[in-house]
């Protein structure tokens, strides 16, 4: 648990693809991000983490996850992350490619907080990052305890 103001929590990136992890920090780097930026490569590097939290260091303030991930897919990153004492009101912004409503209906039902669809296009990728940030690091207040 973790008093740490939110601008020092870190953005927790499970992304695989080296192209979409690059355009993200780009996207964040153009919007002067202040938060520090936590990348897990794959779905197991993203459970490797949860020890972390679990001995007292500060939980990111947002997680972007992909669900198309080698290892351990997206949705069991989730489960796991929910089934977490610590980590269960972690807020999870699934930040894919998959338009199925099958994916669509399971991050929500295992509790993402929100789904959003990766844009193609840089441009309104770096729109959609804006708000993101806005949002869960700017506007959005974390439980205390968190």
């Amino acid at each position: 648990m973790s008093d740490a103001p939110p601008s020092s929590r870190p953005i927790l990136l499970v992304e695989d693809n080296p192209a979409d992890l690059d355009l993200t920090r780009r996207a964040f780097t153009r919007s002067h991000l202040l938060n520090p930026i936590l990348v897990a490569r794959d779905g197991q590097e993203a459970l490797d983490l949860l020890p972390r939290w679990e001995d007292g260091e500060p939980l990111p303030l947002v997680m972007l996850l992909d669900l198309k991930l080698p290892r351990v897919h997206g949705l069991e990153v989730l489960r796991a992350y929910r089934a977490s004492a610590v980590s269960a009101t972690l807020p999870v912004v699934v930040l894919t490619t998959s338009d199925e409503d099958a994916d669509i209906d399971a991050a929500y039902r295992l509790g993402a907080n929100s789904y959003i669809l990766k844009p193609v296009d840089f441009d309104k990728f770096i729109h959609v990052a804006n708000q993101i940030e806005l949002y869960w690091c700017a506007l959005n207040r974390p439980p205390r305890n968190a």
